[in-house]
Formats: structure tokens, C-alpha cells, sequence
């Protein structure tokens, strides 16, 4: 068989899982009713809101059942991370691995039958593991950019209640002012810790669930100095003022390393890309002109 067509099948066995994940990670329609109506005040289990949701059901709690809770914790952990996007709950995220799975694995196995190759064998035992954790990849890539997102937000921020505090307000008050004038994602962690701690849960177990979210190494050291000070009856300024210039200092600090690293990322493309073009256009002449005289003097 041409190789050609071996690449084809092998693009299409391959696409097909990629396929079937672009058309069960679209928005819930079931998920978004329900969110328009407690956003009403209406009941969420008003007529219509959860018509049709029977056999997505049913697939979700099948796959809940094959996967291991371990597994399960570890994807509830990256969805939390990743801010839980409306579009990847976690039941969805777990029955769309399982068709993926299925759908990788029927294509692969079709492909090794009608291709005898032992690439294309190796191929069908691969792929599949690939698809399957492919949704994990694209979690935690999700969250890396949003812990990036929140520490570089997260100077900002700390100014931003330590003004208010300086102004009068209390720490919640303080927090939840930063959280309403803010609009990135550290913003509505903010807001998520305060609806916490109204709901009856202590500021420690608030702040290590804060903390669980969000996995940032500063904004972990700067509630365990607030957790320490609200032990200890420490200002809550005093600790936030010095929070908030080591947080500057350690953002001009990180700027700095990007700007040094610069040159070595740099070196790559000019030797692989530039380097010789450069070579070709000063060069090339010099080479043309000596290969006819050599040829000329031949002659």
C-alpha cells in the first residue's frame, strides 16, 4: 500500500477522537437553563430545563463507575484549577474521555486490521492512551494560564486592599472591595472565598480551599501571614503593606529573568533560520563567481 495513503488513514484514525471531543465539549444547553434560571430567581427544575438530559445522564454515571476515585479527585482537582469552566463539568469531562476512548480504539483497532504494519500496530496501541489523556493536558494547561494570570494580578490586588484597609475597612471588607473592582480570575476567587466564609466556614478552612484552587506560591505565603496575624492580633496593614512591596518586588524580579532569558531563547532561530540565509545571500555570489572560474579554467 503507498505511504501516502497509510498517512491518511492514520490522519483520519486519529481525527476522529479530536472530532467526537469538539462535539461533546461544546456549552451544556441543560447546564446553561439551569444557570439562566437561578440567575432569574426562578426554580431550576422548572418545565424544560432538564428535558432530553435522561441518556447524558446515564452515560456520565457510567463513566463515573469506570473510572477510578482516585482519578476522579485528580480531575476534579484540575477542573478546580482551571476555574471549572461552564463548558467542562466535571461528569461531562469524564464521559467525554470515555467516548473518546472508545470511538480512539474502534478506528485504531479498524486501522491495524485493514493496514498489517507494525507502525500502524503501534499506532493503535498508542492513540488511544493519547486521546484519552489528552482532556488532562488541556486542564492543566488551562490552569497553568490562569496561576499565571492571578500572580500577575496578585500585586495589584494586595495595593489595592492595602489602600482600603489604611482608608478604615476591615480585611473582608477590604477583599471584597478588590473583588468587585477587579476582573480577572484572582477577582472571583476573592469573591468565592467571602461567599465561603458567609456560609459558615472559618477563615482557615476558607483560605486553605482559596489556596487548593489556585496553587500560587505568593498568594499562599501572604495568607498564611494574614492567617498568622488574625492568630497573633498583628495589623492586618502592617501585613499587607509588606505583602503587597515584596509582591512588586518578586514581579519586577520575574521580569527581569523573562528579559535575561531572552538571548538564550533567541539563539535557536538565529542558527537554525537566519544564520544561514544570511550565509546564502552574502555568499552565494562569492561561491558562483568561483565555481565559474574553475569551470572556465577547465574549459
Amino acid at each position: 500500500m503507498p505511504p501516502i495513503v497509510i498517512v491518511a488513514i492514520a490522519a483520519i484514525s486519529a481525527a476522529l477522537p479530536l472530532a467526537a471531543w469538539s462535539v461533546l465539549a461544546h456549552p451544556d444547553r441543560v447546564r446553561q437553563q439551569s444557570v439562566a434560571n437561578l440567575h432569574r430567581g426562578l426554580d431550576a427544575r422548572a418545565p424544560g430545563a432538564f428535558s432530553g438530559g435522561g441518556q447524558r445522564a446515564g452515560l456520565r454515571a457510567f463513566a463515573r463507575r469506570l473510572t477510578p476515585a482516585g482519578y476522579v479527585r485528580w480531575i476534579d482537582r484540575l477542573l478546580a484549577r482551571a476555574g471549572r469552566p461552564p463548558e467542562w463539568p466535571l461528569d461531562r469531562v469524564l464521559a467525554t474521555k470515555v467516548v473518546i476512548f472508545f470511538v480512539s480504539v474502534t478506528s485504531n483497532v479498524f486501522m491495524a486490521t485493514v493496514l498489517d504494519s507494525a507502525l500502524i500496530t503501534l499506532i493503535a496501541v498508542v492513540s488511544p492512551v493519547v486521546h484519552y489523556v489528552l482532556p488532562d493536558l488541556l486542564l492543566q494547561s488551562a490552569g497553568v494560564k490562569r496561576r499565571d494570570k492571578i500572580q500577575l494580578e496578585l500585586a495589584d490586588t494586595l495595593d489595592q486592599m492595602t489602600i482600603a484597609v489604611e482608608a478604615g475597612l476591615g480585611f473582608d471588607s477590604a477583599m471584597a472591595r478588590a473583588g468587585k473592582n477587579g476582573k480577572g480570575p484572582l477577582a472571583q476567587e476573592l469573591i468565592r472565598t467571602l461567599q465561603d466564609i458567609q456560609l459558615g466556614q472559618s477563615r482557615r478552612q476558607a483560605y486553605e480551599a482559596f489556596l487548593e484552587r489556585v496553587d500560587v506560591p505568593d498568594l499562599r505565603r501572604f495568607l498564611r501571614a494574614v492567617i498568622q496575624a488574625d492568630a497573633y492580633g498583628i495589623a492586618v496593614g502592617d501585613v499587607l503593606r509588606t505583602q503587597a512591596a515584596e509582591m512588586r518586588l518578586k514581579r519586577r524580579q520575574r521580569a527581569e529573568e523573562k528579559a535575561m532569558q531572552i538571548p538564550v531563547k533567541v539563539i535557536f532561530p538565529l542558527i537554525m533560520c537566519i544564520l544561514p540565509v544570511l550565509f546564502i545571500v552574502l555568499l552565494g555570489p562569492a561561491a558562483m563567481d568561483i565555481v565559474a572560474a574553475f569551470t572556465g579554467g577547465g574549459l
